[in-house]
Parts: C-alpha cells; structure tokens; sequence
C-alpha cells in the first residue's frame, strides 16, 4: 500500500537487532521491528546511514551515542550484518533498505 506522505512510496518494515552488549544503549532490548518511510524527503531511498540517525533519534535511550556512532557512521568495532552478510560486502552505509531486511549490530569490543 502506498503511502501519500511518503512520496506515495510503502513504508518498509525492518527488524534491527543489537548484541554483543549494545542493546544496554537500546533500553535492554535486542530486537526491534520498526517501519522507517519508503521515500524521504529527498526523494530518495532509506539506507543504512539514515538508519543510524533513526536508531539514534528514535530507539537509544542512552545518551552516549559515541559508544554507537562515531562521525556519523557505525563505531569501529562494531560488526553490522545485513541478513546475515557482512555489510561491508553490501555496500556499507549506502545500502538501500528493504522490506523484511534484519539488520544486526554486533560489538565486538571486550574489556580486559
């Protein structure tokens, strides 16, 4: 069903998921389901980049978003996979989310 506010683009239903010590920023939860726009107001595709400032805006509770993003991208050590790829292989931050994608954020980082 297309959406007139979004450009008349569906909204795209995505699941994120955080681990590794990283759902603590996101309330204690690691699953999310979450509906981002199909179109922005650019015209053009929600991606992994606009993703980032949604889970920041919108889930984080937490107000250290450095321990999540860092010059606006993922913080180094932490792994993203884009339905079970490596996201690096996906095209990293500009990959163009769609619907039923799960998006995992791992941290790799470990006291010691």
């Amino acid at each position: 069903m297309s959406d007139p506010a979004n450009g008349g683009a569906a909204p795209i239903p995505i699941t994120v998921e955080f681990t590794g010590g990283l759902e603590i920023l996101f309330a204690n939860e690691r699953n999310h389901k979450i509906s981002l726009p199909g179109r922005l107001d650019d015209g053009s595709n929600p991606n992994i980049s606009y993703l980032l400032h949604y889970l920041v805006d919108n889930l984080m509770k937490d107000q250290r978003k450095e321990l999540f993003i860092m010059e606006d991208n993922v913080r180094p050590g932490i792994l993203v996979l884009i339905n079970d790829a490596d996201w690096e292989l996906e095209g990293e931050e500009k990959y163009e989310l769609q619907a039923g994608d799960n998006i995992v954020f791992v941290s790799t980082l470990h006291g010691g």
